[in-house]
């Protein structure tokens, strides 16, 4: 069996809580929030390189209403690694598309990883120790690898993973089999979740080879895999709109996780930008020209530098200037960003603006 990875990016997401820096044009996989000079999209795929061997077994799968973005993100990336959706069904029908056509052109044993475009990882050494492990254990086993973050504290926002029997330990990394998925907990749950050290955030990242996952597919997803496998990609926009956390892990026998620790977020909404940015001396954090009174926890961008924002008795709000667009939002209601892009579609004076 293959001790290789073929890692597969998931670029097809609109990134909308970061409406009005993220928008159709420039999805939030595009943009740097971490102060480096690479994108999202970029800086997963520098990381994932070296797994790969090369551009040569990267693949990234994307939406048509972004996929010239792509190329001209990752121009190496080769145009027949490059799947392209015709429309967007989640990510059940993406994780079975690539692994059919991976499966086409390595074989069944063939170790995918299925990596989201948009988030952030801040120990690269631990991550590709991490990384390793996961393909061990799937290269040597029937399973489906998640890796699971150890929780710094009891989010609301993320999916738990229960972790059950450990099965042993896969390059010095403890392997469990997994109890159970649960979607986001309210604040009492999360905290007990916490107190039993038993539980990881879900941070989307899975390694399997690809006739473990097809079968499983087949099995618990039927509705999904089998029209692809009958007529391929061109039944894209027929496809059930699943999650392949509904549509297979929560359903599989075959589920292991790694609980690992390596400096991670999914960059969600803009609070996120405060977790990467927040410094002790400061009481906002301010990627702008910014000049406040009476103002704390704040979060303040402007993507032209000669913008000035100004504030005064302003406390926990974010405010974005991008463009011809200025946001003013309090930290909590951040998730409530995407209500109003519905508003502003149903508006044609607003639509040039998403």
């Amino acid at each position: 069996m293959s001790s290789s990875l073929i890692p597969v990016i998931l670029a097809g997401g609109k990134g909308e809580r970061f409406w009005p820096l993220s928008r159709r044009d420039r999805p939030k996989q595009f943009l740097s929030l971490d102060g480096s000079s690479r994108s999202l999209l970029q800086a997963t795929a520098d990381r994932l390189l070296t797994f790969a061997g090369g551009w040569d077994n990267l693949w990234v799968i994307t939406s048509s209403q972004i996929a010239q973005g792509v190329k001209e993100q990752l121009p190496d990336l080769p145009s027949q690694n490059l799947l392209i959706e015709l429309e967007g069904r989640d990510t059940a029908a993406a994780v079975a598309w690539a692994s059919l056509e991976i499966k086409k052109r390595y074989g069944e044993d063939a170790v995918i990883g299925f990596f989201p475009a948009d988030h952030w990882i801040a120990d690269q050494d631990v991550f590709a120790h991490t990384l390793s492990a996961a393909t061990q254990l799937a290269a040597s086993t029937a399973a489906i690898v998640t890796l699971g973050i150890k929780p710094v504290f009891p989010s609301t926002g993320y999916g738990y993973i229960e972790q059950g029997e450990k099965i042993g330990c896969f390059n010095e990394l403890p392997a469990y089999h997994v109890n159970r998925f649960t979607e986001k907990p309210d604040c009492e749950t999360a905290e007990t979740f916490l107190r039993t050290g038993r539980f990881s955030w879900n941070s989307g990242m899975f390694v399997f080879r690809a006739g473990v996952v097809l079968e499983e597919l087949r099995t618990h997803a039927s509705e999904i895999i089998e029209p692809l496998e009958q007529h391929g990609p061109d039944i894209y926009p027929q496809l059930p709109k699943k999650s392949i956390d509904y549509a297979l892990m929560e359903k599989t026998s075959l589920a292991y996780v790694l609980p690992v620790e390596f400096g991670w977020d999914d960059l969600g909404d803009w609070n996120a930008i405060a977790r990467l940015h927040q410094k002790a001396d400061n009481p906002n954090v301010e990627l702008a020209t910014h000049v406040g009174l009476d103002t704390q926890g704040a979060i303040v961008y402007a993507s032209n530098p000669d913008d000035l924002v100004v504030t005064i008795g302003l406390e926990d709000v974010v405010i974005v200037r991008d463009r011809n667009v200025t946001l003013i939002v309090k930290k909590e209601r951040t998730q409530e960003i995407k209500q109003i892009l519905k508003t502003l579609q149903s508006d044609p004076r607003f639509t040039h603006l998403l």
